[in-house]
């Protein structure tokens, strides 16, 4: 089965198969006032026929007084400029300013960021939620009341026995030394389940490719996604009697919003977000995304090299700073060490179409890029979900991410295959994807810095590897029964392409 292109991006994705496809369950209960409306960017001059671009120069210094005068000359208006790694993130409504700049002595790349104008007119469709009733939240409440420490919902979680978190917390929480930032929609970090561990300091607006430090700005308006909130309970709601909790409760989180309005993830907040995060002390930061608009990134095309060029600069800084950088993997069952691959998305923000791509050379970022933790998903049964990305080498390791409930059924009490989150306004509900399997290893890899806390990046990494449980591949692999191989894992046990090392191990991260 090849799982087909989703509308939504892969950070709203659903698995195929779903009989709820698109759709998040939310749960009533807690009390909480709605998250108020994020404060807007702040805004540049620019009209409605202005692109954003990057460009690259030597890192170290202030653009050159030869780069600002071109870029002035060729139109472009500079936002911000990051000068530890070279970046230069400007506006212009000249088409032919990339090319034009890029004649430049010392420019080494440039790139448009986008195909849409500014402001992107795409939308983003999150589909209808699906309440869960009031009969199963009490069954959960129930069923947790009688075990003793659980808090009122983690019943539902199956994901959390499976990476053994739930023994991992008879041990340590975590460090309140340790922040995880999720570099996303946004967090609402007025919810009752994330408020005890956010880190405001370390929370940031980074959607116009500068950063805002307004308060409130990194959360998302009653309109977003409410995904970034949903990872960020996932790796951090606290454990305090009131709703669910997350893989690593006694860490801090924050909130680095990345995602504009439409739900676009362009190239200039994403550098602003790992530069923030380098520059703010930032342990751990979670990646559920890819860089629109698009899927993968060509280096023999100008513009989609730049992209790759910057990310991957700011990237690498915030490793050399001190982050681990965690992103997921993908859900398009694609097996990225293909010769080629089919993109039918690309690019999104504008007319999308096929083109066949070599994932080796394109890039999906920063998934794929140098040192990034790539994360596959598994479901209830412990098996790849029937949408994750795999490949042998690609893959570093797996965590759940959830499946289709008819393909892969928890135990009870637990009754759906999806993971449960926090969402804004103090609710909970589910969601399913690569984007849930990533917190659950940026969550690991929280709990190893906490016992471990003057580790490197590097060292954070070799034990998250080494302390995985080494999963199999499953050969025939037929997630949906009917008799044809949906995927096909190739490796060996300790290393392959399904699951990486294998499954994250929160039980291990508290014990080495």
């Amino acid at each position: 089965m090849t799982a087909p292109h989703p509308r939504h991006r892969r950070a709203l994705a659903i698995p195929a198969g779903l009989a709820v496809a698109a759709s998040l369950a939310f749960l009533p209960g807690t009390p909480a006032a709605a998250a108020p409306a994020a404060q807007a960017a702040p805004s540049t001059a620019a009209d409605a026929t202005s692109l954003s671009y990057v460009v690259n120069v030597a890192p170290g210094h202030r653009p050159s007084a030869t780069v600002r005068r071109a870029i002035a000359k060729a139109g472009g208006t500079i936002v911000t400029s990051y000068d530890r790694i070279g970046v230069i993130v400007v506006h212009s409504a000249n088409p032919d300013f990339a090319e034009s700049v890029r004649k430049v002595r010392g420019v080494q790349s440039a790139g448009a960021t986008r195909t849409a104008p500014l402001p992107s007119a795409a939308t983003t469709d999150t589909g209808a939620p699906q309440v869960l009733d009031g009969k199963e939240l009490a069954a959960a409440r129930a069923t947790s009341a009688k075990a003793e420490g659980q808090d009122p919902l983690e019943s539902l979680q199956w994901d959390l026995p499976a990476i053994k978190a739930d023994k991992a917390h008879e041990k340590s929480l975590g460090s309140k030394k340790v922040t995880v930032a999720v570099i996303d929609t946004g967090v609402d970090d007025t919810h009752p389940d994330i408020a005890p561990n956010f880190d405001r300091r370390a929370s940031v607006n980074c959607v116009a490719g500068k950063p805002d430090t307004a308060d409130g700005a990194w959360r998302p308006s009653a309109a977003e996604s409410p995904h970034g909130t949903h990872v960020a309970g996932e790796i951090a709601a606290a454990k305090n009697g009131v709703g669910m909790t997350g893989v690593a409760p006694g860490v801090k989180v924050a909130g680095i919003k990345v995602s504009n309005p439409d739900g676009f993830f362009y190239t200039e907040a994403v550098v602003c977000g790992f530069m923030w995060a380098a520059e703010h002390g930032v342990d751990v930061t979670n990646n559920s995304y890819y860089t629109d608009p698009w899927y993968f990134n060509c280096k023999d095309d100008p513009d989609q090299k730049a992209l790759v060029e910057a990310v991957s600069r700011a990237s690498r800084y915030a490793e050399r700073k001190g982050a681990v950088n965690v992103a997921a993997a993908g859900n398009e069952n694609y097996d990225l060490t293909s010769d080629e691959i089919t993109d039918p998305s690309s690019p999104n923000d504008t007319t999308p179409g096929d083109r066949t791509v070599d994932p080796s050379k394109c890039l999906d970022i920063p998934t794929q890029l140098p040192g990034v933790v790539t994360v596959a998903a598994t479901g209830a049964k412990g098996l790849k979900s029937s949408f994750s990305n795999h490949g042998l080498g690609v893959i570093d390791i797996a965590a759940p991410g959830g499946d289709s409930t008819a393909y892969q059924t928890p135990e009870p009490p637990a009754t759906s295959g999806l993971i449960l989150g926090t969402l804004p306004g103090g609710k909970w509900g589910y969601m399913a994807g690569t984007s849930m399997a990533s917190p659950h290893v940026a969550g690991v890899a929280a709990l190893i810095k906490s016992t471990h806390p003057h580790a490197s990046p590097a060292m954070v990494k070799a034990l998250l590897y080494a302390e995985a449980d080494a999963t199999a591949c499953t050969n025939p692999y037929d997630i949906d029964g009917d008799g044809k191989v949906d995927a096909v894992c190739e490796g060996p046990k300790n290393r392959n392409g399904f699951y990486g090392w294998g499954m994250a191990d929160a039980l291990d991260a508290v014990t080495w």
